[in-house]
């Protein structure tokens, strides 16, 4: 986690002094290097002090904000564990992007745009992430042994890397948000491209799905309620406080903050968490117990500023059992084997006046699917990335969710997959089947078959330019001081080196 601490510096200095008998240099000067050993700046002629005896040194500063060697190690780790690569040498990347990030997040603060990020956004945020590990490792226990870390240590872990990278993607997002390109441009940037140089389009598939969610038991349900009901007695009885108990055992993202969750307004929450807590008026007060689809809470009024509410929350997830996943299961597959066989499936015949001819994946959709967003459309996925404005059924593979994913890559088109279970948006285990609808081979793009491809690519292309020379303006316009060792670097924004 890539942060600001001073007092780890303060401390390298402290073992320094220790060490050497006397140091007289201000943090915001730095440390200068001869030969093998580190000096302060400003007493090169008075100390000598072994590289191997400093716990910790600054190597940048931008601004009045310090970029220690250990936020560099630390990243360097992260992302040989997670399999990225930088561009060119890492000594030198990985300083570079820190800089580039403070740069952004001072912007942020500047114009505000820290506000736009809510802890609810984050803790969403970071429970995708887990989520993403979760699909990749094969489940929950395999992610804690691998990373040596629980759940609940990862969530705090993630927290404010997430947050930065959200005021990051804001404040990139403003910067670009009024830049637009005309088809006129889009179709002389295609005309002026060199035959090699055309995009080539992957391979795009459009899917439709059907899910069932586990019943869970009415004693599974009792026993999360119950537990929640003796939370509010203890924070009643003054034994503890509300944040301690969310520290401790919220199943949600925000349990770091001790539930909290930020000024929010009403459509930042789901309706049923915002009904009750936009109604909360007595901070001292816990209350009812309220069921969403992320499970159940009780909440905590902290305050309210506008039409914003601050409030801090306990969420618990109550447990799917193998035995309810083993009945969505089995249903899941006697549908999928009605819609092969085009026949309505025995488990509604008694339902229907008079019996279709046929039972298609549509109708199988209507009489159901659990998935509220998908239902409405016969059950087809959409690619919906705000952020990016897409808005498309269309799906390169990687974007697809993983498990769905999978089955897709082995499916014909029109075939209906075996059933699966999956993690939806909400964190919750469902069960479901898919139908791939469509699927076009990867191909070099035309203007006319993939129009919107070129122009996400010269819209994608304005705005990296546009971002890069913010950058670098941005970097003329700030105090930068770097290390000795990281002057010859070759970086990617002119400006650093003065």
């Amino acid at each position: 986690m890539i942060r600001k601490y001073f007092s780890l510096f303060l401390l390298s200095l402290t073992v320094a002094t220790v060490l050497a008998g006397s140091l007289h240099s201000r943090m915001s000067e730095g440390l200068s290097h001869v030969g093998d050993v580190a000096i302060p700046s400003d007493s090169a002629a008075d100390v000598l002090i072994p590289k191997a005896s400093i716990v910790d040194e600054v190597i940048w500063v931008i601004g009045d904000e310090p970029i220690l060697k250990s936020d560099v190690e630390q990243m360097r780790m992260q992302a040989a564990s997670d399999g990225i690569r930088f561009k060119g040498d890492p000594d030198c990347a990985i300083p570079e992007q820190i800089a580039v990030q403070k740069l952004f997040l001072h912007q942020a603060v500047i114009d505000s745009v820290d506000k736009d990020v809510t802890e609810a956004d984050i803790a969403a945020g970071v429970e995708d992430q887990i989520n993403r590990w979760v699909d990749m490792i094969g489940s929950r226990e395999k992610l804690e042994e691998y990373k040596k870390e629980s759940i609940t240590q990862l969530r705090a872990e993630l927290h404010d890397d997430m947050r930065d990278r959200m005021l990051v993607q804001k404040m990139q997002q403003k910067l670009v948000q009024d830049i637009k390109v005309t088809p006129a441009e889009v179709r002389r940037y295609f005309a002026e491209l060199p035959e090699d140089s055309i995009p080539f389009v992957p391979t795009e598939y459009e899917v439709q799905i059907i899910t069932q969610t586990p019943r869970i038991s009415d004693e599974e349900i009792n026993r999360v309620k119950d537990r929640l009901r003796e939370f509010t007695d203890r924070i009643n009885r003054g034994e503890t406080s509300f944040a301690t108990l969310a520290r401790l055992y919220s199943q949600d993202g925000s349990a770091r903050n001790g539930g909290e969750l930020g000024y929010t307004g009403r459509a930042g929450w789901v309706p049923e968490f915002a009904n009750v807590a936009f109604n909360l008026t007595d901070p001292k007060k816990v209350s009812k117990i309220v069921e969403s689809e992320y499970g159940f809470h009780i909440i905590q009024l902290i305050d309210k500023r506008g039409d914003k509410v601050n409030a801090r929350h306990i969420l618990l997830k109550p447990e799917v059992s193998d035995s309810a996943i083993m009945v969505a299961m089995e249903r899941l597959d006697s549908v999928a084997a009605a819609i092969r066989a085009d026949q309505v499936p025995e488990m509604i015949r008694k339902q229907l006046i008079t019996i279709p001819d046929h039972f298609t994946f549509e109708d199988a959709v209507a009489v159901f699917s659990d998935d509220k967003k998908t239902r409405s459309n016969h059950g087809i996925m959409a690619n919906v990335n705000m952020q990016l404005g897409k808005n498309t059924t269309k799906f390169r593979l990687q974007e697809l969710p993983p498990e769905v994913a999978r089955m897709v890559d082995t499916l014909s088109v029109g075939q209906v997959s075996a059933p699966f279970q999956m993690i939806n948006e909400s964190g919750k285990t469902v069960c479901a089947i898919v139908l791939l609808k469509s699927r076009v081979d990867g191909h070099r793009a035309t203007v006319t078959e993939d129009f919107q491809v070129l122009k996400d690519l010269v819209l994608d292309k304005r705005r990296e330019d546009y971002i890069h020379q913010w950058v670098v303006n941005k970097i003329k316009a700030t105090y930068v001081r770097i290390n000795p060792d990281y002057r010859s670097c070759q970086y990617e924004y002119d400006g650093w080196i003065r």
